[in-house]
């Protein structure tokens, strides 16, 4: 066949890096005849998609057919539910089909519902496949467009998190897969076939869809045997297990810790079926499976799919086994139809079961508690600390989403979604491309006259222009804030569809009928005579955005604020590709300046801006790593702030890491090529690893690396980057697991007391419960950084305090004597490379020196090399890493990160050490005088606290601090 690809879907509704990858090969695609067209919003990617399937309908195609393919997550499928029904009505041509990749996020990690899309899709009677594992996608891919082709319908392919944002080792081969085609006698193919038609009339489509299209999927998986009996559970089974996707992985997982594998699970006469297509459920193979059973146990996450049909099918078979899933035996709550499903809740409910039937005497019994004494030690108390999403360091959103005091603002999709957790008077969220339209019905019934409302590039894109035309039909006041970044922001950073330009969104929400635009920007130089801004659009610096939203807000009917500003991470990966200007400067605080008020933070919002612990107390100081170059941190006006001008962050030269004292063994450098090789840890049972951090320091890239080296070892590999908002701070927590084959990898996630090792690269997101879970005491081994990294709550609350000590004694109490080293990693990574970036990978040095990382050393610096990103920092950081476990005296000689101000400052001092301390600085500040004039008002007010209190200092002491701040103001 001469056929062609077609690949769509909405870039702010990504799957995993999907895009990314299509991206990168464009190319390849070109030689194949593969083409990617990213689209406005998923209904209309979509029914392009559809449309490939209509190219030689005429006789003008150019191929002999068109493969589609179609990616959204949950919201996506939602809003293209009429687009699904009417295309698969319509069917598919014989050399192209459909495949429909459907994101489901059913923790509702990175959504603002959790979402189950299997009933959208089947409520459209279009088939799906919900693939176990990465190779299964790819697999399930290969037999979806045959089945799409055979069949005439759009498949759908389930992708979970769990699997579609996972890495794997995986067999790309497409001949793996034999896909079988049922003959007459297995299917009568109708007169005509079951593909598209150009001319067919709404109720012949749905009778050939009910009439054959269903029939013709339930053969194609018949005679493919896609549903697979894994064990036979012997000559005596009775209890059968049924699951599909990710849960079956999760059955496999709960088996094993209960030390039952395929051989022992036919000894104990359990019989295990895999469905590959969970609707329509294959009626033959399940029926055949469920012979001679007394019990079925049906495990899938979410709402009951295959439970529903199983009962259906088997209502009147003449053995008809007790079906539990959703409810127990008793009617009670089985497996929940909320949330996820966990390996060791289905692992001690299949236990149990055995074990009221007598089997697998006390082993199994052993066993069961074990899980159940895990899962009873679950972390009860309330986390000491959090960390939530934030916007990044120099965020637009900062300053965009503020509002005049007693106005209100609702949120929209995207980035500025965060400005609902902070103090910006923003509450309440429609769907994406809905905002403002709830306004539309609030309006005529409340006392508030006008609102604001948040809308993103991308989303104005999408659909949100649709909004601000129905806010204009209906005369509601409200201001919408048109919020231009210059990006996808949210997931990923992808470039605007269409490119529209500022002047070009002014001229069309004019078009509308909006009453007034204003633009506020960052730079308002760059709008020239042709920047295209439409006659009458006055443009304002953003220090007047509060100014220009008064005056819109007292307009009358629709008016649009247009607030241009590129997005910080947006400016940060342009700038390392050479593609976006870098200011040769950089703002720094002089702490003895500073007087710590926090005005600074509170006019940036800037996570950036960070405390500094002094013996006078808490100041400020400008993170050099996170600093993104926004600057709206001078806007304060604060004599501490100096800018400088050529600056680099320092760091250790390569020089100092030679030898300067003649002895050849003294040299770091000789050191880093000559450590010993520590002994690696047993893969044959899989050993699992999570790394813990924040989003945007490279958590993710040591996930990545990691898998590189196990796959250049030949080690079977699999990891989930649990990110969600992360990358706008929030946490991270990478799950990995290495074997010696990839076949013995089930679940990937990391279940209650399943961890091995616990990388932490954050100490609040390490102490959280959810991490602390994974931690079996007396057995886990954790390494954690204790950099105290400050949450964006700071920003608002000056005196926020990250309790250091109350977190590690969370972990040490977790651990209960299994191995535990802690360090500030972020301070070796300062002073030896002059960017706290490099403390990730300096932690894997440190717990591979220790043995703890189950792949060799030059894998890992070969991966970092494949990886492409600060080869030379990272490699250098992941030896140092090691010399740290190695020869911690060794390394300290250059690298020893300086004693932390904090440190002193936590030490409690006397009145007289106060008093000393403050009366030195003055009389440098001024002279004698100055500091005799603070000497004897301390005196006066110790000797008044004394006649007053005896043996109390407080008073004389809070006077010994302020009287010094007064005086020694800057």
């Amino acid at each position: 066949l001469n056929t062609a690809g077609y690949a769509s879907g909405y870039r702010g509704s990504p799957i995993a890096t999907l895009e990314a990858a299509l991206l990168r090969v464009g190319k390849l695609l070109a030689e194949n005849d593969i083409r990617f067209q990213p689209g406005i919003n998923e209904d209309l990617a979509a029914t392009a998609v559809w449309g490939t399937q209509q190219a030689e309908l005429r006789g003008e195609g150019k191929y002999d057919g068109v493969f589609g393919l179609w990616y959204g997550k949950g919201p996506g499928v939602d809003r293209a539910g009429d687009v699904f029904r009417h295309a698969n009505h319509a069917g598919t041509s014989a050399a192209g089909g459909v495949l429909a990749l459907m994101g489901d996020d059913h923790t509702s990690e990175s959504s603002t519902t959790a979402h189950q899309s299997e009933f959208a899709f089947a409520d459209a009677m279009i088939p799906i496949f919900n693939p176990a594992g990465v190779q299964e996608i790819l697999d399930y891919g290969i037999l979806g467009y045959a089945l799409s082709r055979f069949a005439g319908v759009w498949v759908g392919l389930k992708c979970v998190k769990d699997n579609i944002e996972s890495t794997a080792t995986v067999d790309g081969n497409p001949d793996r897969v034999n896909v079988v085609l049922p003959t007459d006698e297995q299917f009568a193919m109708p007169v005509g076939g079951l593909n598209i038609r150009i001319d067919e009339h709404a109720l012949e489509k749905e009778a050939r869809l009910f009439d054959y299209k269903m029939d013709a999927v339930r053969a194609f998986a018949r005679v493919n045997a896609i549903d697979r009996t894994i064990t036979s559970g012997g000559p005596n089974a009775r209890i059968g297990i049924v699951s599909t996707g990710k849960s079956y992985l999760d059955v496999r997982e709960a088996l094993d810790t209960l030390g039952i594998d395929e051989v022992r699970a036919n000894e104990l006469g359990i019989r295990i079926y895999k469905v590959a297509m969970p609707w329509p459920l294959e009626p033959e193979g399940i029926i055949k499976f469920a012979q001679d059973l007394d019990l079925v146990i049906v495990v899938e996450e979410k709402r009951a799919l295959i439970e529903t049909q199983l009962k259906d099918i088997l209502f009147n078979t003449p053995h008809r086994p007790l079906v539990i899933g959703k409810r127990n035996e008793n009617g009670a709550t089985l497996f929940q139809e909320k949330a996820a499903l966990e390996a060791i809740q289905i692992g001690i409910e299949i236990g149990e079961r055995l074990l009221r039937r007598n089997l697998g005497g006390e082993e199994l019994g052993e066993r069961v508690a074990g899980l159940q004494r895990l899962r009873g030690n679950k972390p009860a108390s309330p986390e000491a600390f959090t960390r939530v999403p934030y916007f990044c360091a120099g965020c637009p959103h900062s300053t965009s989403t503020r509002v005049p005091e007693g106005s209100r603002a609702y949120a929209g999709i995207g980035c500025h979604f965060m400005a609902q957790w902070m103090n910006r008077e923003t509450l309440g969220f429609t769907h994406m491309g809905g905002e403002g339209a709830n306004w539309i019905g609030e309006a005529p019934f409340s006392k508030r006259g006008h609102v604001f409302q948040n809308l993103g590039d991308g989303t104005y894109i999408h659909s949100g222009s649709l909004a601000i035309r129905a806010a204009v039909a209906s005369g509601v006041n409200v201001t919408y804030k048109l919020l231009y970044n210059d990006a996808v922001a949210m997931t990923g950073g992808q470039s605007l569809d269409g490119g529209m330009t500022v002047g070009q969104m002014a001229q069309q929400v004019l078009g509308e009928g909006v009453r007034k635009v204003e633009i506020v920007t960052d730079e308002p130089e760059k709008y020239g005579a042709n920047a295209g801004i439409p006659a009458g659009i006055q443009i304002h610096h953003r220090r007047d955005l509060m100014e220009v939203q008064k005056g819109l807000a007292n307009t009358s009917g629709v008016t649009v604020l247009i607030y241009d500003q590129t997005c910080a991470s947006e400016k940060r990966r342009r700038r390392k590709r050479g593609a976006f200007p870098d200011p040769d400067k950089r703002v720094f605080i002089n702490t003895d300046v500073c007087e710590g008020c926090g005005d600074c933070g509170v006019k940036s919002n800037c996570v950036a801006v960070t405390p500094e612990e002094t013996p006078l107390g808490r100041k400020r100081k400008i993170d050099q790593s996170a600093c993104n170059k926004d600057f709206s941190c001078v806007e304060g006006f604060c004599p501490s702030f100096v800018t400088v001008h050529g600056a680099k962050p320092k760091k250790l030269s390569a020089e100092t890491e030679g030898d300067d004292t003649g002895d050849k063994h003294a040299g770091i450098a000789g050191m880093l090529t000559s450590l010993p090789s520590p002994a690696l840890p047993d893969i044959k049972n899989p050993y699992a690893m999570l790394v813990t951090g924040v989003g945007g320091t490279g958590v993710v890239t040591i996930s990545a690396v990691l898998g590189q080296a196990a796959h250049i070892e030949g080690k079977g590999f699999g990891a989930i980057d649990m990110t969600g908002l992360a990358q706008k701070g929030g946490a991270v927590a990478c799950h990995l697991k290495f074997a010696e084959d990839a076949g013995a990898i089930n679940a990937l996630r990391v279940g209650v007391g399943g961890a091995n090792l616990v990388l932490g690269g954050d100490l609040v997101v390490t102490a959280s419960n959810k991490v602390l879970e994974s931690i079996e005491p007396g057995k886990t081994a954790v390494i954690v950084s204790t950099y105290e990294m400050i949450t964006g709550a700071f920003t608002a609350d000056p005196d926020l305090k990250v309790p250091g000590g109350a977190l590690m004694e969370a972990i040490s109490d977790r651990v209960r004597g299994g191995p535990l080293h802690s360090f500030d990693a972020q301070a070796y990574a300062v002073r030896l490379f002059g960017d706290s970036i490099a403390s990730n990978m300096f932690l894997l040095g440190f717990a591979y020196q220790l043995g703890l990382i189950p792949v060799g050393a030059d894998a890992i610096e070969e991966a970092i090399r494949l990886n492409g990103a600060a080869i030379d920092m990272n490699q250098r950081a992941f030896r140092f890493g090691r010399l740290a476990a190695h020869d911690r005296s060794a390394l300290d000689r250059i690298a020893k990160p300086a004693a932390k101000p904090a440190a002193e400052a936590s030490k409690p001092e006397t009145l007289d050490e106060i008093v000393e301390r403050r009366a030195r600085l003055l009389t440098d500040y001024q002279d004698e005088a100055l500091a005799r004039r603070y000497r004897e008002k301390v005196a006066w007010a110790r000797s008044l606290e004394s006649n007053h209190a005896p043996g109390r200092s407080g008073f004389a002491e809070a006077v010994a601090r302020a009287y010094y701040k007064l005086l020694a103001y800057k």
